[in-house]
């Protein structure tokens, strides 16, 4: 679910504008999974301008006091999500740590960077959400740890069925600040793609994984 109506507009539009978030319908990329899509997101653009950071940050906390119950610690997904992840904390005045895609190679090889509050309620901070797939991971893992984890903030997600069946069925509550709907809406009232392309980039939200196949 995304927090605001208000928000899910302003955060898309401004993805638009610094090009966090970038269309093309009739020029698919190809995400690292062999997907084709008719949308790029890079959410590590929004650090780089202050007002945009400082608007994510703020819609975070927001979010984070009105939706959910006591926090005891933020935990960022490696690497998107640290950053933003290390701001939310900083905010709150709470312990900050971070999941690793995978274990560190050498050292203590881990997995969870920081002091584990094994027992506590952890907040999890992602800058995407796609499928789900490695987001949940991090929350498993913290879970595995010891942590209490019953919530995720991200920047953006592209709202697929997919991802709502396996948080659903993982039991973490995901809010986003806006989504693919939001997004390829604004687009099309700000003319960075004509109206013709929502067709198109509608039927690649229904069967994403199938599409321009």
């Amino acid at each position: 679910m995304i927090y605001t109506e208000e928000c899910a507009v302003n955060v898309a539009e401004f993805l638009l504008k610094k090009q966090a978030v970038k269309l093309r319908p009739k020029e698919p990329f190809t995400w690292a999974s062999g997907w084709l899509s008719p949308i790029y997101c890079d959410n590590r653009k929004t650090l780089s301008y202050p007002e945009l950071r400082t608007y994510i940050r703020q819609n975070f906390v927001k979010a984070a006091a009105e939706k959910f119950s006591h926090i005891d610690a933020v935990a960022g997904v490696a690497t998107g999500g640290i950053a933003h992840g290390v701001l939310i904390a900083q905010e709150l005045g709470l312990p900050f740590l971070y999941v690793r895609s995978a274990p560190k190679g050498h050292g203590m090889q881990n997995l969870i960077e920081g002091e584990v509050p094994a027992g506590r309620n952890v907040l999890v901070v992602e800058d995407l959400v796609s499928t789900g797939g490695s987001s949940l991971q991090a929350v498993e893992a913290l879970r595995g740890a010891g942590c209490e984890v019953k919530n995720m903030l991200a920047v953006f997600d592209y709202d697929f069925d997919l991802k709502k069946e396996r948080f659903q069925q993982a039991r973490c509550e995901l809010i986003s600040l806006s989504n693919y709907e939001y997004v390829i809406q604004r687009a099309a009232e700000l003319n960075y793609i004509q109206e013709s392309d929502l067709e198109i980039l509608n039927a690649w939200r229904k069967n994403p994984e199938t599409w321009g196949k």
